[in-house]
């Protein structure tokens, strides 16, 4: 039976070239700072977002979580959206490991307004939290892969800069948004004090994400990252995967883009289903089965039975996401799999 993996972009498997790149790569021992791959990823990292250092880490969790640590002092409070990753699905490790506190904000589409977030600081008091950092997210993973336009940034961030805060940005999947819109990925960094970014997702790298700003933040974001157990020996053969990722992998982000508009497209001309294409801007499909009368699991699992996997949420919401190795044929075998399985759930309510 034919398999189309559509849960994440998290399941893209590294190119022939970056495997040849990981056994052939040049290492030495990071944590002394030796590894002249690690090296070179870090310059590369820095300079494609127009910041000063940058810290290859082990996943975007833990990425998220030095970052924010590097940020904040414990017992700190930290504005997030209502429906960040950061909250939902890092297993709540800035709360338990870096003591913060968070604030949330209620965005529209997963973007913040200045507004609402004025409204939620508070005056220094004695019986408050301060607020030291506002997060963002780009593109916004529950939101359906939305995107922080630079201008919403720059609003977030002239705001924290006259209340004293700094912004970190969770640019997991920076490049989609960047490729959206056409533009550099530095203009959706410049007004960001620090970011982080993932090498695998849609760049297919097997491993890894950067965390990216000024040299001091990314000096204070290495000794947490060692205090966290990410201190790497000889992480070339990951760094080597890194920098073809960023390299040569950026560009191709349009053609998931293009299928996951195609997917969307799709399943809104199918009964029972509920999806708002224009919602849909990257590579991200986000839609209702509520309609068939079904929850998300029950909906997974019957598609499932026809080669295609997908991601269920809450209620009825199910995700699909693109990614290299999904191409067009695929699309449309997943929508004559939807379609087979909206009937048999269908058929069994007759």
């Amino acid at each position: 039976m034919r398999i189309v993996d559509l849960r994440s972009d998290t399941v893209t498997l590294p190119t022939d070239e970056m495997l040849e790149a990981m056994r052939n790569a040049e290492l030495g021992d990071d944590v002394y700072r030796e590894d002249p791959t690690v090296n070179r990823l870090e310059k590369l990292a820095a300079k494609k977002m127009g910041k000063d250092a940058a810290l290859l880490t082990t996943s975007g969790t833990q990425a998220n979580l030095v970052s924010a640590m590097s940020q904040t002092t414990r017992g700190d409070e930290v504005i997030l959206e209502t429906e960040a990753h950061m909250y939902y699905y890092e297993v709540g490790a800035f709360s338990a490991l870096g003591g913060l506190i968070p604030r949330f904000v209620k965005g529209h589409m997963g973007v913040m307004s200045p507004r609402d977030i004025e409204q939620v600081l508070r005056p220094p008091n004695i019986h408050f939290p301060p607020t030291s950092l506002i997060c963002i997210e780009n593109t916004h993973n529950r939101a359906g892969g939305t995107i922080w336009s630079p201008s919403n940034i720059k609003e977030v961030s002239d705001l924290a800069k006259t209340h004293g805060l700094r912004v970190h940005m969770d640019g997991a999947r920076i490049f989609n948004a960047a490729i959206a819109l056409g533009l550099d990925v530095r203009e959706f960094t410049r007004h960001v004090d620090t970011l982080m970014f993932c090498l695998s997702k849609g760049l297919s790298a097997p491993i890894g994400s950067m965390v990216v700003g000024e040299q001091a933040f990314v000096d204070r974001a290495r000794r947490y990252r060692k205090m966290l157990g990410g201190g790497m020996r000889q992480a070339g053969v990951i760094a080597a995967a890194g920098i073809i990722a960023i390299e040569k992998m950026v560009d191709r982000l349009r053609d998931d883009h293009v299928n996951a508009k195609t997917l969307a497209a799709g399943l809104s001309k199918i009964p029972g289903i509920t999806v708002d294409v224009a919602r849909v801007q990257t590579n991200i499909v986000v839609y209702d089965v509520a309609g068939l009368g079904v929850d998300g699991k029950s909906w997974v699992a019957e598609l499932g039975k026809y080669g295609v996997k997908a991601g269920a949420q809450e209620y009825g919401r199910v995700r699909m996401v693109t990614h290299r190795g999904i191409e067009k044929e695929d699309i449309e075998y997943a929508l004559t799999a939807v379609e087979k399985a909206t009937k048999d759930i269908l058929g069994k309510k007759r």
